[in-house]
């Protein structure tokens, strides 16, 4: 199961790429920092053919599809080899698409409702988002709470950096964490692979759990 590979490294850089190109080079660059992982969002019209030629340059990688927000996304996502996908909402349409294929697909969520929604829809893996906009570690207890026993997992995204990351991965419903941090836009628009790979390596370092 993916969600389990990712468990395994604890972080996954959220990332938005202007060309294919450009998305070769930054999953070479986080490769090689020890973090062959990313969440490719659907913020830019570059993420399919991204998500399609980083699959075939490195099968090795664990390549997803972010801001998944339409089942048509979430179809050419699929089509292009994307191994899951993340969503900032709950949208029945796309779930229920994801669900009936078997696809990992991680539904956003930030209230008990959302939760309930999700779960109904048969989900297990959710994305707490936007976590510290949303309440932080304190909230995502609280969530945890009444739906402990269900066997739900979360994927807490937004906001998160070096210096909050361990609060969320020392819940044991927290499978990993997502961040931007890894590879920030200016970086990538700028270039900077070597400061990436840098960034990349700190993370796994600082995800390791005991």
């Amino acid at each position: 199961m993916v969600f389990a590979q990712l468990r395994r490294y604890g972080v996954v850089p959220v990332v938005a790429v202007d060309t294919p190109e450009q998305g070769l080079r930054l999953c070479e660059a986080l490769a090689e920092g020890g973090l062959p992982v990313a969440e490719i969002t659907f913020r830019t019209a570059a993420a399919e053919a991204t998500i399609r030629a980083a699959v075939t340059r490195f099968p090795d990688m664990i390549l997803g599809a972010g801001t998944v927000l339409t089942a048509d996304q979430l179809a050419r996502a699929m089509d292009a080899g994307a191994r899951f996908a993340v969503a900032p909402g709950c949208t029945p349409t796309v779930v229920e698409r994801a669900v009936a294929a078997s696809f990992p697909f991680a539904p956003g969520v930030c209230t008990p409702s959302d939760v309930e929604r999700a779960f109904g829809l048969g989900v297990r893996m959710l994305k707490f988002f936007p976590a510290e906009a949303a309440g932080g570690v304190p909230l995502l207890k609280a969530l945890i709470g009444p739906y402990g026993h269900l066997g739900l997992e979360f994927c807490p995204t937004g906001g998160i950096g070096p210096a909050n990351l361990a609060s969320y991965l020392a819940l044991p419903q927290v499978a990993f964490v997502g961040g931007t941090w890894i590879a920030p836009r200016e970086r990538v628009s700028a270039g900077d692979w070597q400061a990436i790979v840098a960034l990349a390596g700190d993370a796994v370092a600082a995800a390791r759990r005991p």
